[in-house]
């Protein structure tokens, strides 16, 4: 049995998490060496007696084997940090996962990637903006990598896809999970047009510290990550720490200094980050990649229909958070006929939508 498929079986054993297999990696010559040490050696190795005492019952090669049927019924991929597949971009970061879970096409994992991560909840301006660069950077060359959550990472994918461009999809759940929900439908758009990939066995229970830690995966198979939208307490910054921390390029993306979801991206580029107006913004720091072209392309920043200063105005106190016709006519000032006729004014331009109980919102 080949030394990967080694790792792979001590990988799915639950409870053996990466500081385990580093020791192991770093303590034998070869994993081969497990089939034959007992619990008694594996806890001079440095191991509980629990954790040694699992190993030596569990990993042996006719589970490894039906292990590996599993997944291949399930057309899931397994590469190892032993396999020329895995990526080197992700080699190369301090923490690098053992195994990635794949669906889908796993060349992208060769392509030059883009980050590109945000807020749950976007504005419109949001929404807008990670639209806009998303193709225009699948235009450029690049793939899209962000990690399927509501909202931003959302946005970037389909807007990808919408323009046949290439995308990746990490996970903070395992493999064989969907979350969020609703995401289904696009989840298996990009298995079948793009890659979805995790580091997390089929079967691995799902919780929030997972996350986090899918953000560094994100950040590691980038040349650099774009924040678009984000407050100050957001986890796409967690993903901008990861970047720096694998001295990645790190992106913002400018926004209000009165909106709580631009402060986040706001204090990134307060702090070095380079602000981003257009895709060639990002380009231009890539321009050949292992001899990849990257060209720069016919990019303009982006515009929202002009409104006018009525407009404007009604607009920013919709675009924070869904709000009433009532709570609008009281914040404004106006009366209840201008007020409806500049509500239907942006109804028309199609930058805020209406709600059941007359609520608007922002598009």
């Amino acid at each position: 049995m080949e030394e990967n498929m080694i790792l792979f079986g001590l990988h799915q054993l639950e409870g053996i998490g990466a500081r385990t297999i580093h020791v192991l990696m770093k303590k034998l010559h070869s994993l081969h060496e497990l089939f034959t040490l007992d619990k008694q050696d594996l806890v001079d190795l440095g191991l509980t007696q629990d954790k040694a005492s699992y190993i030596a019952q569990q990993l042996t090669p006719d589970n490894i084997d039906a292990w590996l049927e599993g997944y291949k019924q399930r057309q899931i991929g397994i590469i190892t940090i032993l396999d020329p597949e895995y990526p080197e971009l992700l080699k190369e970061t301090p923490a690098p996962p053992w195994v990635l879970y794949t669906i889908g096409n796993t060349s992208l994992l060769q392509e030059p990637s883009i980050g590109m991560v945000g807020t749950r909840v976007p504005t419109a301006y949001g929404k807008k903006v990670s639209e806009f660069l998303s193709r225009d950077l699948c235009g450029a060359g690049f793939t899209i990598v962000s990690g399927l959550a509501r909202g931003i990472d959302s946005c970037c994918h389909a807007a990808a896809l919408q323009v046949q461009g290439r995308t990746i999809a990490v996970l903070g759940t395992g493999i064989h999970a969907i979350y969020p929900p609703e995401n289904r439908s696009l989840h298996e758009e990009i298995a079948a047009k793009g890659l979805v990939i995790s580091e997390y066995p089929i079967g691995t229970k799902s919780h929030p510290g997972l996350f986090p830690q899918r953000n560094r995966i994100i950040a590691g198979l980038s040349l650099g990550t774009v924040v678009v939208e984000a407050d100050i307490k957001s986890g796409s910054l967690i993903t901008a720490d990861a970047a720096l921390e694998a001295s990645r390029e790190v992106f913002a993306v400018p926004g209000p200094i009165t909106s709580p979801k631009s402060l986040g991206a706001l204090n990134l580029i307060r702090q070095g980050a380079k602000l981003v107006m257009t895709a060639n913004d990002i380009i231009e720091e890539f321009q050949t990649w292992n001899r990849v072209s990257l060209q720069p392309i016919m990019a303009e920043p982006y515009s929202s229909p002009e409104l006018t200063s009525d407009e404007l105005n009604v607009y920013r106190l919709i675009e924070p958070a869904p709000i009433g016709f009532d709570e609008l006519l009281e914040k404004c000032e106006s009366n209840f006929g201008h007020l409806h006729s500049v509500l239907l004014s942006l109804l028309i331009k199609k930058v805020i939508s209406q709600l059941p109980g007359s609520v608007y919102i922002a598009n």
